[in-house]
């Protein structure tokens, strides 16, 4: 069974705040579905895509690193490619902030070529309740590692969600690996 997998200290806490730094000066937009309009009921975040970011291009050589080690010790999928840019999302209590149930993979030229997803855990977990990562491998849902700077990674065919934030706010950075489609 391929379930979650968690690199520990993926980031720095100085990292973290770098990251959230850069992402504080830059316009956001409201998280949108690919090739779909906005849905509340489904997803409500605002985010901010890495590559918009001057003086981040450190952020993808270090998810580069964390991908292919993940990657070679514990999926083995066959990547090929970064194709989308790395995006933050902020989930915030006063907007009701949730991700619910969905898979990464799906519709589209990019979309159907995703085969793992990476999320780092940008928000130190004392600054927010809720708006826990929680990744459905099987029956048993799989709870996300919260420490700041922690990555989760599973194969974008699996179910998975952030639960309503209720107090505070929570920032994640997620990527999504490509390659060759499932078949």
């Amino acid at each position: 069974m391929l379930t979650p997998a968690t690199i520990p200290d993926s980031f720095s806490k100085a990292d973290c705040l770098r990251i959230l730094s850069l992402t504080e000066a830059a316009p956001a937009a409201e998280a949108r579905l690919v090739g779909r309009q906005r849905d509340h009921n489904l997803r409500r975040a605002d985010l901010v895509w890495i590559d918009d970011l001057p003086g981040a291009e450190w952020v993808m050589s270090r998810i580069v690193e964390v991908t292919a080690r993940v990657n070679r010790e514990v999926f083995g999928f066959d990547l090929e490619a970064f194709e989308e840019s790395a995006q933050v999302a902020t989930y915030r209590a006063e907007k009701a902030g949730h991700f619910d149930w969905h898979a990464d993979i799906g519709d589209g030229p990019l979309a159907a070529r995703r085969k793992l997803t990476l999320v780092v855990q940008l928000s130190d977990p004392a600054d927010y309740a809720g708006g826990v990562l929680e990744v459905m491998p099987s029956a048993q849902v799989h709870s996300a590692e919260r420490a700041q700077g922690a990555a989760t990674a599973f194969p974008a065919f699996l179910l998975h969600r952030v639960t309503p934030v209720t107090e505070g706010t929570r920032h994640s950075l997620t990527v999504w690996a490509h390659g060759s489609a499932f078949r």
